[in-house]
């Protein structure tokens, strides 16, 4: 296929077909999306990334003895017959009981009767240290040898049980939890932060969880789907949309965007560079991003094809947004800001992104460009509040029936995909949940485009499976009711591709290859944590 410029695509999504067809043209309000999918041109991200200068930014963690102080000596010296005539019964006995409360300490359950929860944000404490410009990446493309398969029986060790007894609706467990209220409308970072990210990990996690409706084979789906991925890392750190793995992209590479994807698949679950049982494969998949990112904060370089470094910048930026959001790692505010700053003066005339920067404009596009804008603003890095209100601008224009349909590009049938993709961007741009618009695209979905097993379309199950968890409510449960049987059910259990998914039945898949396809999925099974709820139990 070949865009507008005669430019062959050769990855992503043009736009996913849905399961049920529409007329194109706009009718009264009933008739929402249109036959098909017809995102055309959206491509999948492949972009080959090669080495450049590395940034001069480090991580460092230096820790200095400090010496001891003369009079410190003096009064151990002074301390010392005392000490030889302490019996050693009481030493023991002092010891012993010490343990005993530490015990007791680490054995209080955990999860009965949640209370109220309050989120503190601090400093991540570096897990050890090692140094950016030191690090020798390799240019071999092979992967890590591995001698073992993935365990088809595989169990997390994570009990949710107790804490899904004793909370059944998400519009109740929510009020228990002290959640972070998003302001209506569009401003800067500084007025409305969103720690998005903070439900990641620990005691939140499990409580969100089972608030949303996630069950044990969704978090044992998750952990054979990140055994899928760390096992398919290359030696040079990145990961590849081409193999070693079968049904690989057809087409170009993208190894910039398989990385970022791999990344954010391993993020969602918890894991930064810094902390998590793959930190390690973090670590080494940012080193290899940073190390391609030009000094304008470009991050897919030297790549073949504008559309392949359109969505492979897009999605590194997320990534590196989120690490920053959830660390709060100096060292990587300045290579993030840099990638930020880039989105923002990419942005075209018309609010939205596409292939060239500044030239124009698809929804595709826009809607990983404006994950990246709100994961910044989150992370309390430096978001234009003219660029939200200008890619608010842009989904006007390719909105349909007053904003609760949305097509690739304007004067263009809707989509259910493009449907999902727009209503999630307004969700982050600012829209109230009782937005009518809102609503009404929400049941569209529900009842014209629920997840079909027997038709996969992951591109569209992964936007439409954030929208609704957002939006919350009866459409979520019947969408998740879905979604966390049959993912888990297509997920392969045995062979070397255990832990994937296979792209051959996906609407986008044959294109994209089977890491597009396994990291969406995971992105879907990852939703009840991986980005705290937009709204509060007052739909703001």
């Amino acid at each position: 296929m070949t865009n507008g410029d005669g430019a062959t695509n050769a990855s992503v999504p043009d736009a996913p077909q849905p399961a049920k067809s529409r007329k194109p043209k706009q009718p009264a309000r009933g008739a929402k999306v249109a036959a098909t999918d017809q995102t055309e041109n959206a491509e999948v991200v492949a972009v080959e990334v090669a080495p450049s200068t590395p940034p001069k930014s480090r991580w460092r963690t230096e820790v200095r003895a400090e010496p001891k102080d003369e009079t410190e000596s003096d009064q151990e010296d002074e301390l010392a017959p005392v000490k030889r005539s302490v019996p050693a019964w009481l030493v023991s006995m002092v010891f012993h009981l010490v343990v005993l409360l530490v015990l007791a300490l680490l054995t209080t359950p955990v999860g009965e009767g949640i209370g109220s929860m309050v989120l503190e944000f601090g400093e991540a404490t570096e897990s050890e240290n090692f140094e950016l410009e030191n690090v020798n990446i390799q240019s071999s493309d092979s992967i890590v040898d591995s001698t073992s398969d993935l365990d088809s029986e595989m169990v997390v060790d994570t009990d949710i049980q107790s804490l899904m007894d004793t909370i059944e609706l998400p519009s109740e467990t929510l009020e228990t939890l002290e959640m972070v209220q998003v302001e209506s409308g569009v401003g800067p970072a500084s007025d409305s932060v969103k720690p998005m990210f903070g439900g990641r990990s620990g005691a939140m996690k499990s409580a969100l969880i089972a608030a949303y409706g996630g069950t044990q084979e969704t978090l044992n789906a998750v952990e054979r789907g990140l055994q899928w991925l760390a096992k398919n890392q290359e030696r040079s750190g990145s990961w590849s949309m081409a193999g070693p793995y079968s049904d690989a992209a057809p087409f170009s590479e993208n190894r910039c965007a398989a990385t970022a994807m791999a990344m954010l698949a391993f993020q969602g679950d918890g894991n930064t560079h810094l902390v998590g049982p793959y930190a390690k494969n973090v670590e080494r998949g940012l080193r290899t991003l940073l190390k391609g990112q030009r000094r304008d904060g470009f991050l897919a370089t030297n790549v073949r094809g504008d559309d392949q470094q359109a969505y492979g910048h897009a999605q590194a930026t997320i990534a590196l947004c989120e690490l920053f959001a959830m660390t709060d790692d100096s060292a990587l505010r300045g290579p993030a800001q840099a990638a930020v700053d880039y989105c923002v003066n990419a942005q075209s005339a018309a609010g939205g992104w596409r292939y060239r920067p500044r030239l124009d404009s698809d929804l595709s596009v826009t809607g990983w460009y404006v994950m990246a804008l709100t994961s910044a603003e989150s992370a309390g890095l430096e978001v234009p509040a003219s660029t939200l209100r200008m890619a608010n601008t842009y989904l006007d224009t390719v909105q349909m029936y007053d904003g609760s349909s949305y097509s690739y590009q304007p004067n263009r049938p809707a989509s259910y995909a493009m449907t999902a993709e727009g209503l999630l961007c307004r969700q982050y741009l600012g829209w109230p949940q009782d937005e009518e618009a809102l609503t009404q695209g929400i049941n569209d979905l529900v009842h014209g485009g629920m997840l079909d097993p027997n038709n996969p379309n992951v591109y569209y199950w992964y936007y439409a499976t954030q929208a609704m968890h957002h939006y919350g409510g009866e459409p979520w449960q019947k969408w998740n009711g879905v979604m966390r049987v049959e993912l888990p059910r297509l997920q392969l259990k045995r062979g070397a591709e255990s832990g994937s998914w296979s792209p051959q039945a996906d609407e986008w898949g044959r294109r994209a290859g089977r890491l597009y396809v396994t990291c969406l999925s995971i992105y879907c099974l990852e939703v009840y944590y991986r980005h705290l709820p937009l709204y509060d139990k007052h739909g703001k």
